[in-house]
């Protein structure tokens, strides 16, 4: 069933996009999978790895990440019984630093490093607003859109006005800009630099090898960048860590899980950006 007045291929992009977001978004699930990223765990080597869960937290998560794909259950015999990534979750790893690497160069900087595992985590709370992946479909393949005309692409069997409040909060976090109330909408810098992390999402969603992300309709060929926009925020966000070493989704990037928890010790030599970014 189409979700958007969009192409069916595109719709379904979007859809597959928003199902993958869905699965790896929840509070501690992508923690649990780096906790699993070696070999296999007894439930409770498992549970020593991720001890800020209280009792009854852990099984119904790694239920979920069985149910979706993204973790087995190996039963050895009644008493021996461990968890470890299939392939499909072995597959996703890769797609963490891409997102670490939007974190670092969109997200705004703070006081404090922040473990890049954090930075993945503000970035998914973005990508899983109501309608995002949606809406920032439309305006990176549009370039500029009115509300009334995003609406019935988006949301086509719904009233038109409720476009607003995902596009407000698409603003408000910074993945969005308009130049005020009647005026078109279009992609932040922000929002733009997303395509290799919508990009190779889209990839892994199709099973597909990550490279193909460089080849992807609508996040494969990046536009003029937007000029950058000030963020906005009641509350101040820290400062993203280190990247692990690649960078791009045509390599993907080499893989620590120690990178991802581990804080930044040097100066970062970018600029900060004032405020802005998910509420935490």
């Amino acid at each position: 069933m189409a979700i958007t007045a969009l192409p069916p291929d595109t719709d379904a992009d979007i859809a597959r996009v928003t199902e993958a977001l869905a699965m790896i978004t929840p509070r501690w699930n992508v923690r649990i999978l780096l906790a699993l990223s070696g070999p296999p765990l007894r439930y409770s080597e498992l549970a020593a790895k991720v001890s800020w869960l209280q009792n009854g937290q852990l099984h119904p998560k790694l239920k979920a990440l069985c149910d979706a794909g993204l973790v087995e259950r190996t039963e050895h015999t009644a008493r021996h019984v461990t968890y470890g990534h299939t392939e499909r979750g072995v597959a996703l790893l890769p797609v963490l630093p891409v997102i670490v690497t939007w974190a670092e160069e969109h997200l705004e900087k703070a006081d404090r490093p922040l473990p890049a595992i954090e930075q993945i985590e503000d970035s998914l709370t973005l990508l899983t607003r109501r309608h995002a992946a949606a809406i920032l479909w439309v305006l990176k393949s549009r370039e500029e859109v009115s509300g009334r005309a995003l609406a019935r692409i988006v949301m086509p069997s719904s009233d038109w006005t409720n476009i607003y409040p995902p596009l407000r909060q698409l603003v408000f976090d910074g993945l969005v800009d308009t130049d005020g109330m009647g005026q078109p909408y279009r992609l932040s810098a922000a929002g733009d630099g997303l395509g290799p992390v919508l990009g190779t999402l889209s990839a892994w969603s199709a099973g597909q090898p990550l490279d193909q992300a460089a080849q992807h309709p609508v996040w494969g060929h990046p536009q003029t960048k937007p000029a950058p926009r000030p963020w906005t925020s009641s509350q101040p966000r820290p400062a993203p860590t280190a990247l692990p070493p690649a960078r791009t989704p045509q390599s993907p990037p080499a893989w620590h899980n120690g990178d991802l928890f581990s804080h930044a010790t040097t100066a970062r030599p970018k600029a900060a950006i004032p405020a802005g970014g998910p509420r935490r």
